[in-house]
C-alpha cells in the first residue's frame, strides 16, 4: 500500500508546503481564465493595433463629417456659430435674409398679398408722409367725408320725405336708397373718384391694382353696394352700419365691404 495520501480534506495539496503558507519571493503571474489581455503599446499609447487606421471621433458641437476645417492657426468659430464656408443648420436663416413669411425692416405687415408699388407704406413712428405721395386714407377722414356728403343730401332727403310722407315707410326707404345711389355713382364717374366730401378731405377712390382711376364697372359695383342696401327697410340700415365700420379692422388696406368686390381703396393725397 502506498504511503502517499491523495489531496483532499485533511491532507495538504502540496507536500512541500503542508501548512498552505505563501512562499517568499516573486510569484509567477496568475493565468487569466478568459484569455490573454490585449497587447500594450510600449510607449503608453492605446487604440487600434498597428496597421489599422486611427479613427478620431468628431468634437461635440462641431461640424459633421466632410465639413471644411479652418486652416492651422485661424480663429476657431464660437460655440453655436457656423464655420466659415459651412452651410447653416436646420431651422437657421443665412445672414442677411429675412425668415419666410415675415416682412423686412420698413415694410408694412400684412397677408401674402404684395404691397402696391404706387402706394406709400404707412409712416414709421408717426413721421409725416413725403410730399406728393399717396397713403391710405384714415378712418377719420373717410367718416368726415361721409358726414359732408350726408349734409349735401340732407335737403333732397327732406323734400322727398315730405312728398312721400303719405305713401308709407317702405316706399320712402326705397326712394331714399335710390337717391343716395344716384348721387354716389354720378360723382364717382364725373369727378374722378371723388364726391363733395372726399374733395373737402382730399381723399380719392382709386383702383388697388394700379392706383389709377377705377373702371366704370368697378365704380358701378362700389356705388351699388354702398347705396342700394339702404333701400331695404330696417335691414339695409344695419348693413350700411357694418359696411362703413368694416374699415376699422380690415388689414392691410382698410377697405369697406363695398370696396372689396370693386377692387378699390381710398387714398389720401399729400
Amino acid at each position: 500500500m502506498s504511503t502517499q495520501n491523495p489531496p483532499g480534506y485533511g491532507y495538504p495539496s502540496d507536500p512541500n508546503n503542508p501548512y498552505g503558507q505563501t512562499p517568499y519571493g516573486p510569484q509567477p503571474p496568475a493565468q487569466d481564465p478568459y484569455g490573454p489581455p490585449p497587447a500594450q503599446d510600449p510607449y503608453g499609447k492605446t487604440g487600434q493595433p498597428y496597421g489599422y487606421p486611427q479613427q478620431t471621433p468628431p468634437p461635440a458641437g462641431g461640424p459633421g463629417y466632410g465639413a471644411p476645417q479652418p486652416p492651422y492657426g485661424a480663429e476657431q468659430p464660437a460655440y453655436g456659430q457656423q464655420p466659415y464656408g459651412g452651410q447653416p443648420g436646420y431651422g437657421q436663416q443665412p445672414y442677411g435674409q429675412q425668415p419666410y413669411g415675415q416682412p423686412g425692416y420698413g415694410q408694412p405687415p400684412g397677408p401674402q398679398q404684395a404691397w402696391p408699388h404706387w402706394l406709400a407704406p404707412p409712416a414709421q413712428y408717426g413721421g409725416p408722409p413725403a410730399p406728393g405721395s399717396r397713403t391710405l386714407a384714415s378712418a377719420g377722414d373717410r367718416f368726415l367725408a361721409r358726414l359732408i356728403d350726408s349734409a349735401v343730401l340732407l335737403v333732397p332727403y327732406l323734400v322727398l320725405a315730405l312728398l312721400l310722407e303719405s305713401t308709407g315707410s317702405i316706399l320712402l326707404y326705397l326712394v331714399l336708397g335710390l337717391a343716395g345711389f344716384g348721387y354716389e355713382i354720378v360723382m364717382l364717374l364725373t369727378q374722378h373718384g371723388q364726391t363733395v366730401g372726399k374733395k373737402a378731405m382730399r381723399i380719392r377712390v382709386v383702383a388697388l391694382q394700379h392706383g389709377g382711376r377705377p373702371a366704370d364697372n368697378a365704380l358701378w359695383t362700389r356705388a351699388a353696394l354702398y347705396g342700394l342696401p339702404s333701400a331695404v327697410y330696417c335691414l339695409g340700415s344695419l348693413f350700411a352700419l357694418v359696411n362703413v365700420l368694416w374699415q376699422l379692422w380690415d388689414k392691410p388696406f382698410q377697405q369697406c365691404l363695398h370696396d372689396k368686390p370693386a377692387g378699390t381703396v381710398v387714398v389720401k393725397e399729400h
